[in-house]
């Protein structure tokens, strides 16, 4: 619904500017009319097409006399929209689809001009365009400039002024680091006279290690990335090994051309590193059924289509999950091209369902084993053990083998050898003289092994250390289970013939394809390899006009809170067409020819002056641009939920700043993962960790597929591919951020801090965590609410003692115990409070 009143506003702008008398031009004005009105019945999916007509193919609506180029009148098509007849009517009345007069009269305009149709905007390779010319160029910083500046007076409007310097270090930190800047940083930059202070900034918060931590957050989320399978059994992994080597990849400022390939096909490098083969693990990452009901085949064409819809989505922009089960009903895609494709990704050697490796861990192969020092340090003690015990043992084995081995041959009977295989008892039964070579070899293996497999287990109780040894393997083996991390990655060892399946199922398949790319869009190199990797270095090549556009589309999401096209996850024939094409098509030229460096874009993007705007918005601004897509100020959203927490975490002093390692179990509600516990096979109770780890940045924090973090809302659940966060407005984020112990922790920890630094000086002290918090001094007015409130919290604190303690219970780390109850709490009210204004909780 969102989308269509997104549609539908756009139509309207764009329509009233080409009826206005600009020239018409069919994808911006044209193909969205007919693509949200038209193709889903006439258009690409042959299966649903009606009366054999297709308007999406302008030789096709000509030859049915749908459209009489030149000559509206005669047109089918006109014929039909403007009809009063509901039996004739189109858009049919039932299909809750309805031209508006613009739209039928923008229709005839364009038939009567010629009906020129173009090929989709995001299919032509981008070009260079020209920078526009501006009249005021003292505003303009880099070429961003340019293009938005050009719009804005286009339309009448001028930019906003330069945000001051505490909200811009503010902004930058949000956007490049997440974590909030101390205040003597603060101060610092502001009282900076360095006409390249604001660039220092830049290129320090770049240099961060916390960087790469602030970057991954959304590659997470669009490799739908998680600590655990998903579904009832909701086994643990070890993808988190992944995970940090995004975080390095961030930090060393991996291009984008190698971030690809690696990512895609690290595994088929050749000589490939550890790294390369960590990398692949980008499509392992889905979820996996263990089940008992799940059939093994069945899961591995799930596992395969989340591949496709999963790389689809974050290199090309486009919705391929619909084809399939049949042709695309907008995009060019036929449902051959996605089983041609999904070729590529058939050559796993992986059965569909993870396999056991303790009660906590479960993945599938192919994976990579990647002990630790602490792993090695243990198998060796384990081992060592076996080592000693087993030469002890053996020593009192062979004395038991040789006495029984001496005593079965003295007996004539041979009364103790019941179960020796028939062929060995004439030799037996031979005297050691008459036994030839071949047969004397032939008995003393036959009766080791009998003694071996019959003999030896009934002399454990005999012999000290037989059980002993038993018990140390099985505890080395329930240790290399449970503690070896098992990456999961991608490897091509078992190619399959891949089919088009009819209707998606697995079970009916029927033309068989070999690989190749989408016909619609640039042929693979001739001797490209048919694989993995001749598919990625496809994707990042001169010639794909996709990658490159929704790259540098989700780069500008992460400054400006939306793409240039909203849409970021489609960039297909139903996105909208951008207001900032060009600007689009200048990034993407750029990124390509500047050698994909991610740390270049994102500076060139944040050294701009229309990210250095002012947010603020006035009431012309708000009427003409709400959702600031001409950028004639800088974008103000709230923070997400996982930089909320880190931002309290680190302004308070608790923060842990270590970087990468395993998943750590911060506070969560109590019996969090209850509802998973419905069998004995593995306990579910929550394993909240201790000391410094309660206190690591949510990117670390444990992610469970079927429960995510109760404290992070509005977070993907990850459990499929998610490249445009979502926000929503409930008491339920209030409710988090007020009452989470994280949230009271670090509020009374921050108290605490700013009771020791300002004694008794209480201004002093509401000025300190004010500061920490929201980057800047408080004014007078500010200070005066601050005290009033202080003093409230006071009051009722003093009149009820216990409420204060229990207040300053909440959380691990240690109080210090000299501060006054009732003043501590009252503080850390106040902090919690500051914790929830507007502007901590905003990106402004």
């Amino acid at each position: 619904m969102c989308r269509v009143v997104i549609y539908f506003v756009l139509l309207c702008v764009v329509s009233c500017c080409a009826i206005d008398g600009q020239e018409i031009n069919f994808n911006r004005d044209i193909r969205p009319i007919l693509s949200n009105n038209c193709f889903h019945c006439h258009g690409q999916d042959s299966k649903k097409r009606e009366a054999g007509l297709r308007l999406d193919v302008r030789e096709s609506a000509i030859d049915a006399d749908a459209i009489v180029a030149g000559d509206s009148e005669n047109s089918g098509l006109i014929e039909r929209i403007f009809a009063d007849d509901a039996d004739l009517l189109m858009p049919p009345p039932d299909s809750n689809r309805q031209l508006t007069d613009r739209e039928k009269k923008l229709l005839r305009r364009w038939i009567d001009a010629g009906a020129k149709y173009s090929k989709h905007w995001t299919f032509e390779t981008p070009t260079r365009p020209k920078l526009p010319l501006v009249r005021d160029r003292k505003w303009v910083r880099n070429p961003i400039d340019q293009f938005v500046l050009a719009k804005l007076i286009s339309k009448g409007l001028t930019p906003s002024p330069e945000a001051d310097r505490p909200t811009l270090i503010k902004r930058l930190s949000i956007d490049l680091t997440g974590l909030p800047p101390t205040p003597a940083e603060v101060k610092a930059f502001v009282e900076d006279t360095d006409p390249k202070a604001y660039e220092k900034l830049v290129d320090r918060l770049l240099a961060s290690p916390h960087y790469g931590e602030r970057m991954a957050l959304p590659w997470l989320d669009a490799a739908r990335y998680s600590d655990s399978n998903g579904f009832q059994q909701d086994g643990d992994t070890w993808q988190w090994i992944w995970r940090d080597w995004v975080v390095r990849a961030y930090n060393t400022d991996l291009t984008f051309d190698k971030f690809t390939i690696w990512q895609l096909a690290g595994d088929l490098l050749p000589n490939a590193t550890t790294d390369q083969k960590i990398a692949s693990g980008f499509n392992r990452n889905h979820m996996l059924n263990g089940e008992g009901g799940a059939i093994a085949e069945e899961q591995r064409f799930v596992n395969l289509f989340d591949r496709m819809d999963t790389t689809a989505t974050n290199w090309l922009g486009l919705t391929m999950a619909c084809a399939q089960c049949h042709d695309h009903k907008y995009d060019p895609m036929t449902q051959r091209d996605y089983y041609s494709l999904l070729d590529a990704f058939n050559r796993v050697p992986e059965s569909g369902t993870p396999q056991r490796q303790s009660a906590r861990i479960r993945v599938a192969r192919p994976f990579i084993e990647l002990p630790t020092a602490e792993n090695k340090k243990r198998i060796a003690e384990f081992e060592s053990k076996i080592k000693q015990l087993q030469s002890r043992v053996s020593n009192l084995t062979d004395a038991a083998f040789a006495k029984w081995r001496s005593d079965i041959l003295a007996d004539e009977n041979h009364a103790d050898i019941k179960g020796l295989p028939k062929d060995l008892m004439p030799i037996l039964k031979k005297q050691a003289s008459q036994r030839n070579p071949a047969e004397s070899k032939k008995l003393e293996a036959g009766l080791s092994k009998y003694f071996n497999q019959k003999v030896k287990p009934k002399l454990a109780a005999k012999i000290p250390g037989i059980n002993e040894i038993k018990k140390i393997r099985s505890q080395l083996g329930a240790y290399r289970g449970d503690q070896i991390p098992r990456v999961m990655i991608m490897s091509d060892a078992k190619p399959r013939q891949t089919s088009v399946l009819n209707r998606g199922e697995y079970l009916k398949p029927t033309v068989k394809v070999s690989f190749d790319t989408p016909k619609f869009l640039p042929a693979l190199p001739r001797d490209a390899p048919k694989n993995r990797l001749g598919f990625a270095r496809w994707l990042i090549s001169a010639e794909n006009p996709l990658t490159a556009r929704v790259q540098v589309n989700r780069i500008w999401q992460h400054f400006f809170g939306l793409g240039i096209v909203r849409t970021s996850e489609d960039l297909g024939v139903q996105s909208e067409y951008p207001i900032h094409k060009e600007l689009l098509d200048w990034l993407a030229v750029e990124f390509r020819e500047s050698g994909w460096s991610m740390k270049k874009m994102h500076r060139l993007i944040v050294t701009s002056a229309t990210y250095r705007q002012s947010s603020r918005v006035t009431r012309k601004l708000l009427s003409i641009d709400r959702e600031n897509r001409l950028y004639a100020r800088a974008s103000r959203f709230r923070m997400p939920s996982m930089l909320l927490r880190d931002w309290a975490l680190a302004s308070s002093g608790l923060l842990e700043s270590k970087i990468g390692g395993a998943p750590v179990y911060p506070y969560q509600p109590d019996n969090v993962w209850e509802p998973l516990a419905i069998t004995k096979e593995r306990d579910f109770t929550y394993p909240i960790s201790k000391g410094k780890d309660l206190y690591r940045r949510s990117l670390y924090t444990f992610w469970r597929r079927t429960v995510g973090p109760a404290n992070m809302f509005d977070a993907s659940n990850r459990q499929a591919c998610r490249v445009r966060q979502s926000q929503t407005s409930t008491p339920l984020h209030a409710l988090t951020t007020l009452n989470d112990p994280t949230w009271t922790e670090a509020a009374r920890t921050l108290a605490e801090r700013a009771i020791v630094a300002n004694k008794n000086d209480l201004p002093g002290q509401l000025t300190f965590a004010f500061a920490r918090v929201l980057c800047r001094q408080p004014t007078k007015t500010e200070i005066a609410l601050l005290q009033s409130a202080y003093q409230k919290q006071f009051a009722i604190y003093k009149a009820s003692p216990e409420s204060a303690k229990k207040l300053l219970a909440v959380g691990q780390s240690n109080r210090n115990e000299k501060i006054d109850a009732v003043q501590h709490a009252a503080l850390a009210s106040v902090c919690l409070a500051i914790y929830n204004l507007d502007e901590a909780l905003t990106r402004e």
